[in-house]
């Protein structure tokens, strides 16, 4: 079952076209010239019993034809599957465009991404090597301007640096996260600051305090009225996606209770329902 942190570190690259390209830029890959980015199917199965999904599948496209298929996988924790599942993305999705491939592995565990770039032998003489975006090597967006030419970056910078332990430069990475993503449309400016919002769990009084000591202001019309307002509409809204995402369609009576918690309360369920066994777990606040 996948996590909200899963979802929402794809929802990034899903939601900018640039993440992956400036992130594989970041990594030092070659891109080959292209004119658009777009994304394609996540099926990367053939006419066989098994059946291969990845998270996301982008195509560089230069005129009408496909220079190059990034395959964005969001990988949390060690899964000695994805070691036969990648080498059958890229394959698959090789054959079906006839056009280069490569795999993109995103984490903010650097010992994941320790097991994910690791060589993949699929026999004599063949190797499957995927690049991969942890803490190490995700860069630390500290610059408005920076944060600005690329917001999706700006965000997946805070959500990996925010728990590091020099509080000060971590505060000052979610600032200037939470600044550009306040003056993009209105749509991914709410959804990145949620992503943020909830990401940032037991951390965020430490880092409020800490934005609060070097006088950190909310800048941007959308996040001061976020702030103002107690951001608990969109709170809600994050939450009950949560929920239904794990344990399936919620019935109106949930959505009832759901809305009618408290900031705390809403707190609570973010956290317990990455680990809740059931849906009533995941609702103990609310009792």
């Amino acid at each position: 079952m996948v996590s909200f942190s899963h979802e929402s570190l794809l929802e990034l690259f899903r939601s900018g076209s640039r993440a992956a390209t400036e992130v594989l830029r970041l990594l030092a890959v070659e891109l080959p010239e292209y004119d658009q980015v777009h994304t394609g199917s996540a099926q990367l199965s053939d006419l066989t019993p098994a059946e291969y999904r990845a998270d996301l599948v982008l195509f560089l496209e230069q005129g009408s034809r496909y220079v190059l298929g990034i395959i964005v996988e969001v990988q949390l924790g060690r899964d000695e599957d994805k070691t036969y599942a990648w080498p059958a993305y890229i394959a698959n999705l090789r054959s079906r465009h006839r056009c280069p491939v490569c795999l993109l592995v995103v984490t903010t565990e650097d010992s994941v991404a320790h097991w994910a770039g690791r060589t993949i032998d699929l026999g004599p003489g063949t190797r499957c090597i995927p690049w991969v975006i942890g803490p190490s090597n995700t860069p630390a967006v500290t610059e408005p301007r920076q944060a600005q030419d690329n917001v999706e970056l700006a965000v997946l910078s805070a959500i990996v640096h925010m728990h590091d332990s020099n509080t000060e430069l971590a505060a000052r990475i979610v600032s200037v996260a939470r600044d550009a993503a306040a003056n993009i449309d209105a749509e991914r400016s709410k959804l990145y600051l949620d992503f943020i919002d909830v990401h940032q769990g037991t951390a965020a009084q430490e880092l409020k305090n800490t934005m609060n000591s070097f006088g950190y202001e909310y800048k941007g019309e959308f996040a001061r009225r976020y702030m103002a307002e107690g951001k608990a509409e969109g709170r809600m809204e994050i939450v009950l996606k949560q929920l239904a995402k794990r344990f399936g369609p919620l019935p109106d009576s949930i959505q009832t209770r759901v809305r009618g918690a408290q900031d705390a309360q809403l707190d609570t369920i973010a956290e317990q329902v990455l680990t809740a066994h059931t849906l009533e777990e995941a609702l103990g606040s609310l009792d």
